[in-house]
Formats: structure tokens, sequence, C-alpha cells
């Protein structure tokens, strides 16, 4: 495989890329891509158990626990209890966006593409991070909480139960045949083994200080740097 790195900016296609005009949408998983944490392992950490956690959530990014689903409700199951100031304390003291989010995102608005938000999180933080970004699309786990305590459960959604690797990838899909673009137009940003999928999917796939599995596998890895770096190769 040819590739080239200029300071942390790796092409794994020999060829040029498509300039930014050529696509239509842009598809980003959010925990340790758009935003600097893993919403779940700051849960965990309010409720003692972030080691715990911690431990499945790398295991699942690194791809070495191939099913998400079994994956979350193992780390869900250890949240049980845990009251819902946990997450309002996470989203307010623990939650930053990563450097070059916004000004990516802002771009890409600018040019005429749509954006879409799948997360194998959860909407309580979703909805902000959305609505901070300008999000045309949100997909993502909705969290069962009962009497202010998380129930360790998730809240079934029209679509389905558990936002994994390949509703991620239905998602990219079904987005872009709804503005009449083929996945070809499409370009998808994350960083663990569940991004891979839709990374796969789409017409540009890229890896943000992702896991070595992941970085490999994208045709453009940021290993330095902000989000915005891939307005380098796109012009």
């Amino acid at each position: 495989m040819n590739s080239s790195e200029i300071g942390g900016l790796v092409q794994h296609n020999g060829s040029a890329l498509p300039p930014l005009s050529h696509f239509r949408l842009a598809a980003f998983d959010m925990d340790s891509t758009l935003i600097n944490i893993e919403c779940i392992d700051e849960i965990a950490a309010a409720a003692g158990k972030k080691e715990e956690v911690a431990a499945i959530t790398e295991a699942a990014m690194r791809g070495e626990i191939t099913d998400f689903k079994d994956s979350l409700r193992r780390r869900l199951a250890l949240l049980q209890g845990v009251p819902v100031s946990a997450l309002e304390q996470v989203l307010q003291e623990r939650l930053q966006f990563n450097p070059g989010a916004r000004e990516l995102c802002a771009a890409l608005k600018a040019a005429g593409l749509k954006l879409l938000l799948v997360s194998g999180g959860f909407t309580f933080f979703t909805r902000y991070v959305a609505a901070e970004l300008g999000m045309d699309w949100v997909r993502s786990n909705e969290l069962e909480i009962v009497d202010g305590r998380l129930t360790g459960a998730l809240v079934m959604q029209p679509w389905g139960e558990i936002c994994d690797g390949e509703e991620k990838r239905r998602m990219l899909v079904q987005c872009a045949a709804e503005i009449g673009a083929l996945p070809a137009q499409c370009i998808a940003v994350g960083d663990g083994a569940n991004d891979l999928p839709m990374m796969g999917a789409a017409g540009l796939s890229v890896a943000f200080h992702a896991k070595p599995r992941v970085r490999e596998q994208a045709m453009v890895a940021i290993n330095a740097g902000g989000l915005d770096r891939l307005l380098e190769v796109l012009r």
C-alpha cells in the first residue's frame, strides 16, 4: 500500500483524493473522536468503577472484543444505580471538544456537506455535541433512567436498542440515500473498531488518533494535531 506522511498526517492512498466538492456527507464517531473522553468511562469513574469499565472499553475499541453489543451491556451492568447527577458532572466538567472539531465541522458545512453523528455512546451527551456542531442527523443509545438513577439498561428506540458498528454503517448509507448521495460521496471519521464498518462503506475513511487496526485500514490517518488537519488533504 502506498502511503505518504506529513507531520503525523498519513495518507495511505497513493493517488490524490477527490476534492472536498466531491463529498456530500460526513459521518463522525463521538467519543475520543469529536470529544476528548469516553463518556461511559467517565460515568464509571463517578461510580468508582472506572478501571473495570475502561478495560472493557479499551478491548472493544482495539477490536479484541468483537461483539460491541455484548461489551456495552457488560459495561452498563456495572453502572446500575449511578445517579443522573454523575452524567451532568461529566458533561459540565469533563467533556471537551477535540482540537479542530468545531473548525472541521464548520468548514464542511460551509462547503455544503450534511453532518451525521453516529455513536455507541449516549443521547445525554450526543444531544449537546450535535447541537454545538450543527449535526443534521444523530444516532446513539438512550440510557434507561428510573427515579434519577441508571438501571444498567438501554431504552428501545424505533430503530433498535444499540448503535453498534453495523448500525453506524447502515445510518451512513441511509442518510446518504436521503440526500441522493452515494456512499462514495461520504466521509467517515472514527477511532475504534466499531467505526470500521462505516469507514469501509464511505468513499473516504479517516482515523483520528485511532487504534492501530483502525489507522492501518483508514485512507487517511491523523496521528498528530487536530481534526481540521483533514482539510489539508481535501482541496
